[in-house]
């Protein structure tokens, strides 16, 4: 055990400053990467030959090895060491972007890719975790999550672009290559910037099988999703994929509660409601934003024409209205609850897929597209600090990892749900024949969807999050803060 000077010694250690720009950087990197690449799909079948089904794995490759291993990660960082752990995540992501980008066949991207997603996996808890410990509270906090949500957000969204224009003007393998200077860079800052905390106490011994079921049910529920626009939800091979993944979730939970090693997730984190209600809103705000950029970019170009570079540049004020987003809810995270910015960018989001809902065959991006995208960038930027922020309030140090990689757990869960779920339900209401006509209903369809999964997360955090104080405001008179 650490004596109070040798802790006082490494609170002094750390630099925020440099701690919050290693973790912009990788916040920026993993969402750059997540709509980056999906970009140049039909530029990686053609440059390596894949099939229409094998390209799929471009993506599920990552989604499964990210989806599947978060857990695992938040709860490594818990253990192990924060520090120790990204740099490791950051050095796996950055080599597996320069492999992916150097792929000569078609199974040396989909091994690339996997690899990636466990770095990713790696990292992503590391780095939040990182970010809820060296902010606990107060107003430095609401101004660190507001960064991260505004690097978040541009990530995402700007993804679209660069990928758009890397595919068009360069080659497709630079959608691989743009990771590596990113994590060389905040490979640099964290080596050299982010103290080596120690890591919790360990009460026990690692719980292997825990770990061993949570990895394989996590992963055969995302590898069931993802194989919906294959196999139907009600074939045999979904149903049974399915089946067996509850089986082993269920059998997860049941050792976690037996278990006299130290158990992968604590189930009694559950009943923290800042952590079961930050995570359902996950759920379901995941679900429906992957939904949006992927009904977006094909409303674009397959209904109106649009080429991918000018896609993704139609994409930037969306990116910018997060950005805006995040910045306003910095502000009001002073003033308001966080509990009531999630419920209001909940709804604002909601509002604006609805608006998206009814674009037509015969629309334009100025009068179908731009104005929604507005209304959306700005609720989505209003929600992400504070559900980061919410779902690591009242967790113990010990379990800010696990907290951390539950979070990124929902909402990667949430988009292969989303995806697979709206992406069936427009598909059913396109039909056979894909028309410009057909393709808008279907791709509207999806829209309108989201919108309900929207108001449903906002009424999560109305009724399951307790309603707590607003951080202080800097800049308000002595006697109103």
């Amino acid at each position: 055990m650490l004596t109070a000077g040798e802790r006082t010694r490494a609170r002094s250690a750390v630099r925020p400053g440099t701690a919050l720009t290693t973790v912009a950087v990788v916040q920026f990197m993993v969402s750059l990467d997540l709509s980056v690449v999906n970009v140049g799909l039909p530029r990686i079948g053609a440059g390596l030959g894949f099939g229409a089904a094998g390209l799929t794995w471009v993506i599920h490759a990552y989604a499964l090895a990210f989806g599947g291993l978060l857990l695992l990660g938040g709860k490594a960082a818990d253990r192990y060491g924060r520090k120790r752990l990204l740099l490791l995540g950051l050095s796996l992501f950055g080599l597996a972007s320069l492999a992916g980008g150097f792929a000569q066949e078609p199974g040396h991207l989909v091994a690339a890719r996997a690899a990636q997603g466990v770095g990713a996996a790696v990292l992503a808890p590391a780095a939040l975790a990182l970010l809820a410990a060296t902010f606990p509270a107060g107003k430095a906090r609401v101004r660190a999550y507001g960064v991260w949500s505004a690097t978040n957000a541009a990530g995402g969204a700007l993804g679209v672009l660069i990928g758009g224009l890397l595919t068009e003007y360069a080659s497709w393998r630079w959608v691989m290559f743009v990771n590596v200077p990113m994590a060389a860079i905040a490979l640099a800052l964290a080596w050299r910037g982010v103290a080596d905390g120690p890591p919790a106490a360990r009460t026990g011994r690692p719980d292997v099988l825990g770990a061993v079921l949570a990895t394989a049910g996590m992963t055969l529920l995302v590898f069931g999703v993802v194989r919906t626009d294959e196999y139907a939800w009600t074939s045999p091979a979904t149903l049974t994929t399915l089946t067996v993944a509850a089986a082993l979730l269920a059998a997860f939970v049941q050792v976690e509660r037996t278990t006299h090693r130290e158990p992968l997730v604590r189930l009694g984190l559950f009943a923290n409601r800042s952590v079961t209600g930050a995570n359902l809103f996950n759920l379901l705000v995941g679900a429906a934003m992957a939904s949006s950029f992927y009904f977006v970019s094909l409303y674009l170009q397959h209904v109106l024409g649009t080429g991918p570079a000018r896609t993704g540049l139609m994409f930037v004020p969306f990116a910018l209205a997060m950005i805006a987003g995040s910045v306003l809810a910095v502000k009001l995270g002073y003033r308001v609850p966080a509990r009531t910015l999630l419920v209001l960018g909940g709804l604002l989001t909601a509002g604006g897929f609805a608006w998206l809902g009814l674009i037509s065959p015969d629309g334009a991006y100025l009068t179908d597209i731009l104005g929604p995208s507005l209304v959306v960038g700005t609720g989505f930027g209003l929600c992400l600090a504070p559900v980061v922020s919410t779902a690591t309030t009242g967790v113990a140090p010990a379990e800010v990892g696990t907290a951390s990689g539950l979070l990124n757990s929902s909402r990667q869960l949430g988009a292969a749900l989303g995806l697979a779920a709206l992406g069936t339900a427009a598909q059913h209401r396109t039909g056979a024949v894909a028309t410009p006509e057909t393709l808008n209903d279907g791709y509207a369809l999806g829209l309108t969807l989201g919108a309900a999964l929207l108001t449903a997360a906002a009424l999560i955090a109305f009724t399951v999050l307790r309603p707590a104080a607003p951080a202080a405001d800097p800049h308000a008179p002595a006697g109103r803060r």
